[in-house]
């Protein structure tokens, strides 16, 4: 019984407080025996007996209970990481790995689905089920399932060592940026800190021992600010220079395990009959290869190239001016801290002047609202065991949230929000589905689905609440997209609901919402002074929006540098695999990174987007700047139909959201905007043209 084994328990409400280490070996263990007995059935049909619901159905529904115990202890890895649960978690992931790599290599297993996708009766399932058949099989013969037997044996191995190093990666990342930390004596070393950040790493300080003084770490809402706005040159370099040791040097570098997943990734593609691994895993994607997509990064930088030349040759020459030499090329701890500087003289406008207006609580509660308007949908925080309440949570800072269907009252599903940033957690933000649901098929409920939220974003202070800058505030909307994406997700099958559809459409749900962010309708919703319930005055709000387009081009370079490392270590692995990466690195974005008086290391060896899972988003970096085009030119509809239109919010859920994968992406957009994308606006909002 699941209630024996917490890990993979049914509660809809998890057992947080029952999922400890010393029970992750029994409980995984158990679910693949559960996994394993429900596959050997689909091994033992015969091919006159297969049925959509023995085969198709059945292999979905195997390993949930697997899926279900694997996903708390990554979650918890990622969240709350500890020595006995890393060790627990690495124990079995070879096993657990090894498990899911063999079923799209198992003869019997692929032998009973073909049967019945082969049949009539699969002919006679509706779109839905049928675009399921084809999707499962795309996946078993990308995965191998159509190779001679001693290919097959060769992917497993390579498949199992790419899950044991990437973890490895992760861990690596993780423990990098913990090890390193900055305890402050002399307050004259702060000068131009903000506030905000003084109070935080003073009780940050004091909470470690050291009280009357303050710690820093590399932890964004810490390490940011110093780079941004510390007068103190030595101190930003000395951040800088601990900045560039994340996966980098002693027993945390990651540059042998880059080179390795390089070589490895390589070897999958070409077992597969690929020429590189972006053609491998972009074949089902809207770029349909490496080619496609390292086309679409190549054409947006020719796009920005001569307004990035000369976004830093007008910061050199501001910054040459300011101090009466002749320009020259900045070092890299000076290049944030100048441009900071630069905006706050020609636009008048400091972004720490937004923090009072976001408070955390408030921010939430106008997303919601926002939310609530745009797609009829009604938002309860409910009491979790921080507050007395019977729904746990890993940490007393996470809360728990219902979301109902105003409609027809349905629960249609629960989030949890876990915001501020802490040791042992992994950095940077984002959302993870725990349960997928289904809508009520007429004899059943609906079963509502779970989810959650994750940042690292500012911690409140003794005397004020957590009061987020403009970008934390744009991140908090980005996750909360994709998390919509999720729970409102109305598909009759899991594995084709919510945010599984190609990784380069699953970001326009979640960058549509950031333009909640800059409009004033939306932002009277929830940007309130925290002590006055103000809104933004004009006067700043004008600012904010005049400052939006400044240095937009080094912005959106920096993402287009990722992406095309991303491209070509993978399209030329052979080549970059046995390359110095810092070599590499200078070789690929010769013209995608501004001219510096020292090389800084590659960012590659802390790139947790494309290093730290066999797949996560290796090759699809781009999507996020492909994603962008496409947000940009579907909110053209919001802004001329109402961008708090609940008649156009409808739209956007039904052709959108609740879709998932159930047809193909480019498909689904058109559905909603009835024709296919423009660059045009993308390039528009983004001051470029």
């Amino acid at each position: 019984m699941t209630s024996n084994h917490p890990f993979f328990s049914d509660q809809y409400h998890v057992p947080w407080n029952l999922l400890t280490a010393d029970r992750v070996e029994t409980d995984i263990n158990a679910a693949l025996e559960i996994a394993e007995a429900n596959l050997e059935k689909i091994r033992q049909l015969d091919d006159s007996n297969v049925t959509y619901e023995n085969t198709f159905h059945a292999l979905e529904m195997a390993n949930q209970d697997l899926e279900r115990a694997w996903g708390r202890l990554d979650h918890l890895d990622s969240v709350c990481s500890n020595e006995a649960q890393r060790k627990a978690l690495n124990a079995m992931l070879p096993k657990v790995s090894d498990f899911f790599t063999s079923i799209s290599l198992d003869v019997d297993i692929w032998n009973a689905l073909k049967a019945f996708s082969e049949s009539e009766a699969a002919c006679e399932l509706d779109e839905t089920h049928q675009r399921f058949i084809t999707e499962t099989c795309a996946g078993f013969i990308e995965s191998g399932a159509d190779l001679p037997s001693d290919k097959k044996a060769r992917i497993a191995e390579v498949l199992s060592r790419l899950s044991e190093i990437t973890q490895k990666f992760s861990e690596n990342v993780l423990d990098s940026t913990n090890a390193w930390e900055l305890i402050i004596e002399d307050e004259s070393r702060l000068a131009g800190l903000p506030e905000s950040t003084l109070a935080s790493a003073a009780e940050d300080a004091a909470a470690k021992g050291h009280d009357g003084k303050w710690r820093f770490t590399l932890q964004e809402p810490s390490m940011v600010p110093i780079m941004q706005f510390a007068e103190d040159d030595a101190l930003r370099k000395e951040v800088w220079a601990a900045t560039c040791t994340i996966g980098h040097g002693g027993d945390f570098d990651n540059t042998a395990l880059i080179q390795e997943i390089l070589t490895l990734r390589q070897e999958q593609a070409e077992l597969l009959g690929f020429e590189n691994f972006s053609d491998l895993i972009l074949q089902r994607r809207m770029a349909k290869n490496g080619k496609n997509a390292l086309k679409f990064v190549e054409d947006m930088h020719d796009k920005i190239f001569d307004r990035f030349q000369k976004e830093n040759v007008d910061l050199q020459q501001w910054k040459a001016a300011q101090e009466q030499k002749e320009p020259a090329p900045m070092e890299p701890w000076e290049m944030p801290y100048w441009a900071e500087k630069r905006r706050k003289v020609e636009y008048d406008f400091d972004p720490e002047e937004l923090r009072p207006y976001f408070p955390l609580h408030k921010v939430m509660d106008g997303m919601f609202n926002i939310t609530s308007k745009l797609y009829d949908l009604r938002i309860e925080e409910k009491p979790t065991t921080a507050d007395g309440g019977e729904i746990q949570t890993w940490h007393p800072e996470t809360k728990f949230y219902d979301l109902f269907d105003n409609q027809t009252d349905e629960l249609l599903g629960s989030f949890y929000t876990d915001w501020h940033a802490r040791e042992f957690k992994r950095g940077g933000a984002w959302m993870n589905p725990f349960e997928t649901g289904v809508p009520s098929d007429g004899t059943k409920p609906r079963q509502p689905h779970l989810g959650l939220m994750v940042g690292n974003m500012t911690k409140p202070t003794a005397d004020k609440p957590a009061l987020m800058t403009h970008l934390e505030v744009e991140t908090i909307f980005h996750e909360f997209g994709h998390l919509l994406h999720h729970l409102l997700g109305n598909v009759a099958v899991k594995s084709l609901s919510g945010t599984n559809v190609p990784c380069d459409f699953v970001e326009l749900p979640s960058q549509i919402m950031e333009n909640y962010c800059w409009s004033r309708e939306s932002l009277d919703l929830f940007a309130r002074h925290f002590e006055t319930d103000e809104p933004i005055p004009d006067a700043l709000f004008d600012k904010m929006i005049a400052a939006r387009h400044y240095r937009t081009a080094n912005l959106y370079m920096r993402q287009l540098a990722y992406s095309k490392l991303d491209l070509d270590f993978h399209i030329h692995a052979k080549k970059y695999a046995t390359m110095d990466l810092d070599q590499a690195d200078r070789e690929i974005l010769a013209g995608y990174s501004p001219e510096l008086a020292t090389d800084a290391p590659t960012k590659v060896r802390g790139f947790n987007h494309i290093f730290s899972s066999p797949v996560g988003y290796a090759s699809g970096y781009y999507s996020y700047k492909w994603s962008e085009v496409l947000d940009a030119d579907a909110f053209t509809r919001f802004q001329k139909e109402g961008i708090l239109n609940p008649e156009t919010g409808q739209a956007f859920r039904d052709d959108i959201l609740s879709k998932g994968n159930s047809a193909p992406a480019d498909e689904l957009y058109r559905n909603f905007m009835g024709r296919d994308p423009d660059q045009t606006a993308f390039l528009e909002r983004a001051g470029l043209v």
